[in-house]
């Protein structure tokens, strides 16, 4: 497996397609719940202005939306190491 492979966890044919599948059932998931792109945009503009506008009391709201987060991500990001590691990769 060449650099390129082992970096992006297959060959960039197979990860690609990956990649679409993912992101078509996330988006139909992100549609049932009435996101669109824009939404998405605009929420992250609005953060991103909060964030500016608040100074240093966004460090506490940062705090808290990453350890909300991170909740869910670091088990997920443990659970597929640990298969992946069962796979032998």
């Amino acid at each position: 497996m060449n650099g390129l492979q082992r970096f992006m966890g297959g060959s960039p044919a197979q990860v690609l397609l990956r990649l679409i599948v993912i992101s078509l059932v996330v988006g139909i998931v992100l549609s049932a719940l009435g996101l669109s792109p824009y939404d998405i945009i605009q929420k992250a503009e609005q953060m991103v202005w909060r964030i500016w506008n608040m100074g240093f009391g966004a460090i506490e709201w940062i705090w808290k939306y990453f350890l909300l987060g991170a909740v869910i991500v670091v088990p997920v990001w443990i659970v597929i190491r640990l298969l992946n590691l069962g796979k032998g990769g």
